[in-house]
């Protein structure tokens, strides 16, 4: 089912009612550009979720792009009518503290009517990751999934950079996508930066599974990678 918008305005707060599958592709592009749209003139935003089916982990990451431009306007976004299957996906991600989610429309406008209240840090565990994909994206779900879970996550859509990075500051691991994944033609000093450290390739199913059961396995998949590299040195 196509992702559709409905929108108005109560007060100076703007509603968008979401209908459908937020995922890769058409679904999350028509979000992002309706919102950079409305942030022209509107930037309290609610974004009912009570007719969402699915979000993969290009949707989530397009949300979390989302409620970073709204406070890049100063402005800020909130959820309401979340379905339970999109909670768990939330929760399992640890994305629970990022977004301010209410039970219904007029509780998420009433809270742009009092002062907000601020979200605690997550403690970092000191341990760095480099992603590196070319979905954007997948970057913004990966960035607030791993800093939510502890991790100093730091992102980038191109080897160059990433190389870069990888010069200028020490890191832990580096997840890759499926299409910047070490190959032939990948230039040697990819190839030698990636022998140096722990590597987990995101599978081409990544962006497109469920985005709690995608972001929970990765986790655990990151843990156990960066306990054998311990144990290993």
């Amino acid at each position: 089912m196509l992702l559709s918008l409905d929108t108005r305005e109560v007060g100076r707060v703007t509603i968008v009612r979401c209908n459908g599958r937020i995922v890769a592709g058409s679904a999350s592009e028509s979000l992002l550009a309706h919102v950079a749209w409305l942030l022209h003139t509107r930037s309290s935003i609610v974004l009912n979720l009570g007719q969402v089916g699915f979000i993969d982990s290009s949707g989530l990451g397009a949300m979390v792009r989302v409620l970073a431009s709204t406070r890049q306007a100063r402005g800020d976004l909130k959820l309401c009518d979340v379905p339970e299957q999109v909670r768990k996906v939330l929760e399992m991600t640890r994305l629970t503290t990022v977004f301010d989610a209410h039970e219904s429309e007029e509780k998420a406008v009433a809270a742009f009517y009092r002062p907000g209240v601020s979200v605690e840090a997550p403690v970092l565990t000191g341990r760095r990751v480099l992603c590196l994909d070319s979905n954007v994206d997948v970057l913004a779900y990966l960035r607030e999934l791993l800093r939510r879970a502890g991790y100093d996550a730091q992102s980038t859509c191109r080897v160059s950079d990433a190389l870069l990075l990888m010069r200028v500051t020490p890191f832990d691991l580096l997840l890759v996508g499926p299409d910047r994944a070490a190959s032939a033609a990948s230039p040697q000093s990819f190839h030698d930066a990636c022998a140096r450290l722990p590597v987990i390739e995101l599978g081409s199913e990544f962006s497109t599974r469920d985005a709690g059961e995608a972001g929970a396995a990765l986790l655990e998949t990151i843990a156990a990678r960066l306990r054998n590299a311990g144990a290993a040195d």
